[in-house]
C-alpha cells in the first residue's frame, strides 16, 4: 500500500475540490462546438480513483491537446501534478503547474502547492515568490500565510549564519566548561550552540511582547536546558549533539506557530 505524507494527501484532496470547482467548458471563447469532442470522464475517473498511473497516462491526452476546454486542461494538469509529487518527481510535478498557471493565474491554492514543492527541492526564492502570489491573491490563505512566515524567517536566519558559521554564542577564548570546549571544537556544535541562542532570543521576544511573564518564562526554559546540558555532559550516555538538536527542533516549532 502507498503511504503518502500529510502535505501530499492534502494536495490529492485539493485536486478533487479542484476539480469540482472549476466548471466544464468554463474558459470556452464562443458557445459554438469544437470539431472534436474531448472526454474528460476517464481521467476524472482515475482521479477519483487516485490512481497515479492511470492519471499520468490518461489525463495527458487533455493536458497536451489545445483543443479541449481550458477548464478541463487545468483540471487535469493539476491532478497530473499531484501523481507526480506521489511520485516524489518534483519537477515534473512543478511542470504541470507552471502550464496550470499559465492557463488560469488565478489559483492561489496550486501558487502555494508549487511553491512547497520549490521548497522542498530547495529552490527558496521561487518557493517564497509562489507563497506571495497564493496571499496577494487570497490575503487570507491560512497555508500559504504559514509557509511565506516559516520560510521567511528560514531566510532570516541562513542569512545570519553566513556571517557567523562555525562559531558559538559564547567566545570560545574564555571558555572554561567541558562542554564549551566541545561545543568550541566541533563547528557543527557550535553552530548549533548559535542557533539555539538565536531561535531562543526570538521565542523571548515574542513571548515578551504578549506577556512579560511568559518571556521570563521562556528564558528560564532555555537556563534549565543549559544548567542540564552543562551537568550531564561527559556521561558515558549522553549524545550532546542529539540533544542540543532536539532543542533547536523545539524552538523552531514554537517560533513557527
Amino acid at each position: 500500500m502507498q503511504r503518502y505524507s500529510k502535505s501530499l494527501i492534502r494536495n490529492a484532496a485539493l485536486v478533487c475540490v479542484l476539480w469540482a470547482a472549476l466548471p466544464h467548458n468554463a474558459y470556452a471563447a464562443t458557445s459554438e462546438p469544437t470539431e472534436e469532442q474531448i472526454d474528460s470522464a476517464p481521467c476524472m475517473a482515475a482521479v477519483t480513483a487516485n490512481d497515479d498511473d492511470k492519471i499520468i497516462a490518461i489525463c495527458d491526452s487533455l493536458t497536451s491537446n489545445e483543443k479541449a476546454p481550458k477548464a478541463d486542461r487545468v483540471k487535469a494538469l493539476i491532478a497530473r501534478g499531484a501523481a507526480y509529487d506521489h511520485k516524489d518527481q518534483i519537477d515534473r510535478a512543478i511542470g504541470e503547474y507552471d502550464v496550470a498557471l499559465r492557463l488560469d493565474p488565478t489559483l492561489a491554492d496550486i501558487f502555494n502547492v508549487r511553491g512547497e514543492l520549490f521548497r522542498r527541492k530547495g529552490d527558496r526564492p521561487h518557493a517564497l515568490a509562489d507563497f506571495g502570489a497564493a496571499i496577494k491573491l487570497n490575503p487570507n490563505h491560512p497555508a500559504a500565510k504559514a509557509n511565506y512566515k516559516s520560510l521567511a524567517f528560514e531566510l532570516e536566519r541562513l542569512g545570519a549564519l553566513i556571517a557567523v558559521n562555525n562559531r558559538p554564542s559564547f567566545n570560545c577564548a574564555a571558555a572554561r566548561r567541558p562542554v564549551e570546549k566541545a561545543i568550541c571544537a566541533d563547528p557543527e556544535l557550535a553552530n548549533l550552540d548559535r542557533e539555539i541562542n538565536a531561535v531562543n532570543t526570538k521565542v523571548v521576544r515574542q513571548a515578551a511582547r504578549d506577556n512579560p511573564r511568559a518571556g521570563r518564562a521562556m528564558q528560564r526554559e532555555q537556563d534549565d536546558f543549559v544548567a542540564r546540558r552543562n551537568a550531564e555532559f561527559g556521561r558515558g550516555d549522553y549524545d550532546l549533539q542529539k540533544v542540543m538538536r532536539e532543542r533547536l527542533d523545539h524552538l523552531m516549532a514554537i517560533v513557527s506557530r
